[in-house]
């Protein structure tokens, strides 16, 4: 995964953009931040290096891996964070509110309740909460026909088959715009799965 652009965790939904909203918090951009790192810390039990965890967002990042300070809040607002709790990789996502910091802060809230449940005694409890927070790990790419919900192919040409694609990408390209509810990724996926079709179909890309 990548700190730079937003590396969204496989199989988690993302907000549309109609249902995104301003938040009540009330921090910084850099208290959000600390926030954050500062409830993965209490979580893991221990101090970590820089490259333990890793902050994924659309904001640009300086040589020394922070966020460029005077820059501009990026469409995507959405922040995914990677860490291992007890050997396993971890990811926590949230995309809900209208600024990245407050979704930092969020995410902060988030796992400052999850580590309520092990204070309280429920240990179990909270192993079984957080197996919702694995982070999913070389899962196998998705094919065209899946992402352009296709169905099956029988007994259809090549041909008969790519128009298929074409006519399915067209109708989600309209569900999937940001002005529709969509979001960039949604658009970006379906015009990797109709290029794949192309490409294997014999299509102009």
């Amino acid at each position: 995964m990548e700190a730079y652009p937003l590396h969204w965790p496989q199989g988690w939904k993302r907000t549309p953009r109609r249902w995104v909203e301003r938040s009540r918090f009330k921090v910084t951009p850099d208290q959000a931040r600390r926030n954050m790192l500062d409830e993965i810390r209490r979580l893991v039990g221990h101090r970590y290096s820089r490259d333990e965890v890793i902050i994924s967002t659309n904001l640009r990042l300086r040589r020394d891996g922070e966020p460029y300070a005077t820059q501009r809040q990026p469409e995507d607002q959405g922040v995914a964070v990677y860490f291992k709790y007890k050997g396993k990789p971890m990811v926590f996502a949230c995309d809900q509110w209208r600024y990245i910091h407050d979704n930092m802060q969020a995410i902060a809230k988030t796992i400052e309740a999850l580590r309520g449940i092990e204070r309280w005694g429920a240990s179990d409890m909270m192993e079984r909460a957080f197996t919702g927070f694995v982070a999913l790990e070389h899962q196998p790419e998705e094919s065209y026909a899946d992402v352009l919900q296709m169905g099956n192919r029988i007994n259809k040409t090549d041909q008969e088959w790519l128009a298929e694609a074409e006519r399915h990408f067209k109708i989600l390209c309209k569900e999937a715009h940001p002005d529709h509810g969509g979001s960039n990724e949604e658009l970006a996926r379906l015009i990797k799965a109709r290029d794949q079709a192309r490409a294997e179909l014999g299509g102009t890309k």
